[in-house]
């Protein structure tokens, strides 16, 4: 069959529904009662006959364009931006929408944040994505547009908008706990001189970890004058030269990892047997490819794009079932996505005596 030539009555008649079945599937119908395999079952058959429902149709009909707006904070530069649109885009594909992307540069003024906003209203998007990092408190007022709005990895001050994040406390703690369990006493954590809430999250997650398995006097903390390798290396060389040195050091990134190596080499001592390691962030090109690999914690940032698109999709479709629903107003606490500690192989037990320098 000609698929330019196929309709709504084929579809509903090679799938054995009706046509109000195939139409309510196809166009994600939030109130209409198909079971998850007839709904399936129509897809599937669409997708083979070639069908697809007219988009413009749809729009016009719905009064919506099944877009979402997607405003991203240093896009190119950040290795975490791309899984959030990643699982962002296929949350919204899986429900029929699709994703258009404004980029603004990081810690941006307000002017530009509303500007990638309103670039977007402008292209009728049905709702607005916001993704900033370090979990950034927006600029006030933050101004949506009335359209439903959800933050990744963002809030602002009067949490009045949906927010989801990564639960970095809670791995900080997660990567600690893992080397007080491989038997270390003295463990340092290198941290950097940001104000940034998320490096607040993770010292605070270390420091309660030992506290909680009774080694709060077994934490030395020392900060890199800047949040990358050459920052790391300095840090851990000043750690590992005093006179009790630490076994183990917990990193705020993986590149502050990165420097630690360099500076254990440096010092003749071998990771894991004289020093283990862990980063944070779990960066593919870094984690992976040090010597031994790094056992790091993982950022959901793909789960925090998924969560987004979802939470979105669900208050649009709620508003269009419901005229005249409104986004909540009261204050909303974020939801927090739990992190992974990922282990490879630069944790071990304290082994080996260091070498002295």
């Amino acid at each position: 069959m000609d698929s330019s030539s196929v309709g709504i009555k084929d579809v509903a008649r090679e799938a054995g529904v009706s046509v109000t079945t195939v139409s309510h599937v196809l166009n994600n119908v939030p109130s209409a009662r198909v079971s998850p395999e007839t709904r399936e079952k129509v897809r599937t058959t669409a997708v083979r006959l070639g069908y697809g429902p007219n988009r413009l149709a749809r729009a016009l009909r719905s009064r919506r364009s099944g877009v979402l707006g997607l405003v991203v904070e240093d896009a190119a530069t950040t290795p975490h931006a791309g899984r959030i649109i990643l699982g962002a885009d296929q949350a919204a594909r899986a429900r029929g929408y699709t994703l258009m992307m404004a980029t603004i540069p990081g810690q941006s003024e307000p002017d530009a944040a509303q500007a990638g906003v309103e670039s977007l209203l402008a292209g009728q998007v049905d709702g607005i994505l916001y993704s900033a990092a370090g979990r950034r408190v927006l600029p006030i007022p933050f101004r949506p547009g009335g359209v439903p709005t959800v933050l990744v990895d963002a809030i602002t001050i009067d949490g009045s908008l949906p927010a989801v994040m990564a639960d970095e406390y809670g791995g900080a703690a997660a990567g600690a706990a893992a080397l007080v369990a491989a038997g270390h006493y003295r463990i340092g954590f290198l941290t950097t001189r940001d104000e940034n809430p998320s490096t607040h999250q993770r010292l605070l997650g270390f420091r309660d970890a030992l506290q909680r398995a009774g080694m709060a006097g077994a934490a030395t903390t020392v900060a890199a004058a800047s949040p990358d390798a050459p920052g790391g290396y300095a840090a851990a060389r000043s750690i590992l030269a005093g006179g009790n040195p630490p076994s183990a050091l917990l990193c705020c990134n993986d590149r502050l990892a990165m420097g630690a190596y360099r500076a254990a080499a440096e010092r003749g001592l071998s990771i894991p047997d004289h020093l283990s390691v862990v980063g944070f962030g779990d960066v593919d090109l870094l984690a992976a490819n040090l010597h031994p690999q790094l056992t790091s914690v993982a950022l959901p940032y793909y789960g925090m794009g998924t969560w987004a698109a979802n939470r979105l999709i669900d208050a649009i479709e709620l508003q269009a079932a419901e005229p005249g629903t409104r986004q909540h107003h009261d204050r909303l606490d974020p939801v927090l996505l739990a992190c992974r500690l990922v282990n490879r192989g630069s944790v071990a037990a304290p082994g080996t005596p260091a070498p002295q320098a």
